[in-house]
């Protein structure tokens, strides 16, 4: 069975209890599975403490190893709104994608180990439960986009602004130019081919 522990206003608790149950029996995880829905602050501290990386997360898993205890799954509620409000779909379904993300870690699978097979499974899985694109596709998505952006050559302030004070000193040296030349013209000084002057 799933708990899911302090439930958001946004969020009914027993739609997010029994989507937990139908993904945990399609991941075939036995066992209870405790989920803890808590603010970044809190999400930071359970970072910091158990993978030392000092800044809070959407979603942690904690596998148990207890006989009929798979584990706990800790979102934090914060950062599940501000994912569903910049990608357009509710406060549930966002946090739906990261119990779903986190039973996947729960069953053993590792996406900064095991070369898309928790891509794969979470696809499959995200489909069948009717979710919008998962979490490891976001962030392959969001790498795609840094790194597309970083090869775009930008033009340096410096010379982008060399370059728009040049233009106006050329069209006044061309226009100096001719009245350089009308004046040498006026006066029979003209230059002839090879630069020497008549």
């Amino acid at each position: 069975m799933s708990n899911l522990e302090r439930p958001s206003k946004e969020t009914s608790a027993r739609a997010l209890s029994l989507f937990a149950t139908k993904a945990q029996h399609a991941l075939g995880i036995p066992g209870e599975v405790n989920i803890y829905v808590t603010s970044s602050r809190e999400m930071q501290d359970l970072n910091r403490c158990y993978r030392r990386k000092n800044k809070p997360t959407d979603v942690l898993s904690f596998p148990s190893g207890v006989p009929g205890i798979a584990g706990d799954i800790a979102i934090s509620l914060e950062i599940a709104a501000a994912n569903a409000a910049g990608i357009g779909h509710s406060l549930a379904t966002e946090v739906k994608v990261l119990i779903l993300h986190g039973l996947l870690h729960l069953a053993g699978y590792d996406h900064e180990k095991d070369n898309g097979e928790m891509l794969a499974r979470e696809t499959v899985l995200r489909q069948d439960l009717k979710l919008p694109v998962g979490l490891i596709e976001r962030a392959r998505e969001a790498s795609s986009k840094a790194a597309e952006a970083a090869r775009k050559p930008k033009a340096a302030p410096k010379k982008a602004a060399a370059a728009r004070s040049a233009t106006p000193r050329r069209q006044v040296g061309a226009s100096q130019r001719k009245v350089g030349l009308a004046k040498r013209a006026a006066s029979g000084k003209t230059r002839q081919p090879g630069g020497s002057r008549a």
